[in-house]
């Protein structure tokens, strides 16, 4: 409605924003330049507009073109209000007048005063000679004036209103914790809320006026472009995909736009979907327990009594032969008990229980752990590319992780080989490992079932679990795991979610939320036996109003469950950025979803805890 309205006026109008990028031009501006569509689309250039009218003759014959554009274009950021008056290349007057806007850039109106000036020329020559028609004209100019100064109130006052709304939309959306964006008709940005390097980071923050393609690189472009090619078409969508150049993972919304091009919003979702992938391996393994648990103690009882029947065979005098299958039959018996040991963890096993874990000192752990069965002339390895990196771990899965592989690439390597391990952090998000050897690497059917319970290439000398168990260790912490061939080898690679471990916290002001009276008390006391000062609550609610109203919180220490229907994870929810860091505490199982995904996001302890316990929690210790 406002462009309507600038439509109907006489004078050409145009707003450049401080980048010199235009905003808005009515139809008159197009029409008095006589300039092509391409440079009264917004996003526009101010430097291109002004080479265009250079060139053309606008401003006279000109010895320095460069010279006459970079002159116009300074004189244009200086952003000073002005006002002259110049002769065209077509021999009409205008007068120019220009206005600074608050947030940057300006406004400009372009006025053709030919008829006014010839008047001003007659009435000078001709002022002896004045007649009624004269008079009469100079009446209408006089007219004119004041429906010229009328209608220039009126831009003023649109100018201060289109200014005002553009600063409110643009500060709401550069607040926002997504990319907001239009796309032309052409695929080049329109408009952006500059969020778009804190979603992909790498990317630029000025993007109005680029192509979409040159923006996001090549691999991002092809994840997007089909859905952007039926966007165009008029057929929203709404997809996720990974930018391997950030390893983060975006969900874009494409909302068509009634007239042409498309609206774009994009949303960091990497932590959401670790957290996701943590609770999906969680329920599966629920799944695999029920099924397996009762399977597996029907078999227990059947080796139970099979070991008990060779045992008594075994104290009876049998001959040589016979004691030799005794003895067979009750090894094979004890390895069918290690193994349903073994299925029991991969299905129901240890619960996932990061720690705050110096990865220096870990891998020189292990390598010290792993070297001892490595054989004399196989060489291992391990390089630690983190940069003194402490990271929240489970050092326990870990470890035996690495071990498994670190014992596969052994095997594959055979004597004389290497096995190389290395660590490094991937562009914030992930925490990397990778495993080599120089054996002759996974066979293809290998790398399709390498991680597939009981499938195993050592024939009756593996189980098959080894790489199910690093797998399920991994999913369970919301990583990746993946197989492959190397020129020299095999690679095996773990990528863990980056998490850093909280620093220590010193004696402070906690907020203790708890719903038990008793707990409470007793929590408190042992907080204020370490120093710390205390204030408390019960409710998710009642802590997220003493949080952002009392000053000097240094710590929130809360039950994942609470009085009220909201949870410690709500809490967590409701925190504003720059709260203080907030624990969680709890009873629940291990496999419960919550517990599971407090575990992703934030450091747990679980209860019951003594003094000693907690303080080692506080101080980013494992409280074991």
């Amino acid at each position: 409605m406002t462009l309507a309205g600038l439509n109907l006026i006489q004078q050409a109008l145009s707003i450049y924003d401080d980048d010199l990028r235009l905003v808005l031009c009515n139809a008159r501006f197009r029409e008095m330049f006589d300039l092509p569509a391409h440079l009264t689309t917004p996003g526009s250039t101010f430097e291109d507009t002004i080479r265009f009218l250079v060139e053309r003759g606008e401003y006279g014959q000109l010895t320095d073109i460069d010279a006459a554009i970079r002159e116009r274009v300074e004189q244009a950021l200086t952003f000073q209000p002005h006002y002259l008056e110049r002769r065209r290349a077509n021999g009409r007057m205008i007068s120019v007048e220009g206005a600074p806007l608050p947030e940057g850039g300006w406004v400009t109106v372009y006025t053709d005063i030919t008829d006014i000036k010839y008047q001003e020329q007659l009435l000078r020559t001709r002022s002896q000679e004045l007649h009624a028609e004269l008079l009469t004209r100079a009446e209408e100019l006089a007219a004119a004036n004041r429906e010229l100064q009328a209608t220039n109130a009126a831009l003023a006052e649109a100018k201060r209103e289109l200014t005002e709304m553009e600063a409110r939309i643009r500060l709401t959306t550069e607040m926002m914790p997504a990319h907001i964006a239009h796309l032309g008709p052409d695929r080049r940005y329109t408009y952006s809320n500059r969020r778009l390097s804190t979603i992909m980071p790498g990317r630029p923050s000025n993007i109005v006026g680029l192509h979409i393609a040159d923006v996001l690189g090549t691999q991002a472009h092809n994840a997007v472009k089909p859905y952007l090619d039926a966007a165009l078409q008029g057929r929203a969508s709404t997809f996720t995909f990974t930018d391997e150049t950030s390893s983060r993972r975006v969900r874009v919304a494409l909302t068509p736009d009634r007239k042409d091009g498309t609206y774009i919003l994009s949303t960091d979702v990497t932590e959401e979907e670790q957290t996701r992938s943590a609770l999906a391996q969680t329920r599966r393994r629920s799944i695999a327990a029920q099924v397996t648990s009762g399977m597996a103690h029907d078999f227990s009882n059947l080796l139970t009594i099979i070991l008990g029947m060779q045992a008594r065979l075994a104290a009876m005098p049998l001959p040589d032969d016979a004691t030799r299958l005794v003895a067979t039959t009750q090894a094979a018996a004890r390895r069918g008990g290690d193994l349903l040991n073994r299925i029991a963890e991969m299905t129901s096993g240890p619960e996932h229980s990061p720690a705050a874990t110096d990865v220096a000192a870990f891998l020189q752990d292990f390598r010290t752990l792993a070297q001892a069965a490595m054989p004399d002339r196989t060489e291992l390895s391990v390089t630690d590319e983190t940069a003194g990196a402490r990271l929240m771990l489970d050092r326990g899965m870990l470890q035996d992780s690495l071990l498994n592989l670190v014992l596969n690439a052994r095997d594959s390597a055979g004597p004389g080989g290497r096995v190389t391990l290395r660590a490094r952090t991937v562009k914030s998000t992930w925490l990397e490992i990778t495993v080599e050897d120089n054996g002759p690497g996974f066979s293809d059917a290998a790398l399709k079932q390498a991680f597939d319970p009981f499938f195993t290439t050592k024939g009756g000398e593996g189980s098959g679990l080894g790489l199910a168990m690093v797998y399920n260790a991994t999913k369970l912490a919301g990583g990746q795991v993946r197989a492959a061939n190397t020129p020299g080898g095999a690679r095996v690679t773990l990528r863990l979610p980056l998490r850093e471990a909280p620093r220590p916290v010193d004696p402070g002001l906690v907020l203790l939320v708890e719903d038990s009276a008793d707990l409470r008390r007793s929590i408190r006391d042992m907080l204020r036996d370490g120093g710390h000062s205390v204030i408390e609550a019960t409710t998710a609610e009642e802590a997220a109003t003493l949080a952002a109203a009392v000053p000097g919180i240094t710590l929130i220490l809360s039950d994942i469950t609470l009085e009220g229907a909201d949870t410690g994870l709500d809490l967590l929810d409701r925190l504003p950025p720059g709260a203080p860091p907030c624990y969680l505490m709890t009873s629940l199982r291990p496999d419960h979803p919550l517990h599971a995904a407090a575990v992703a996001r934030v450091p747990v302890l679980r209860k019951p805890f003594g003094a000693k316990a907690l303080a080692a929690f506080l101080r980013g210790e494992d409280a074991a």
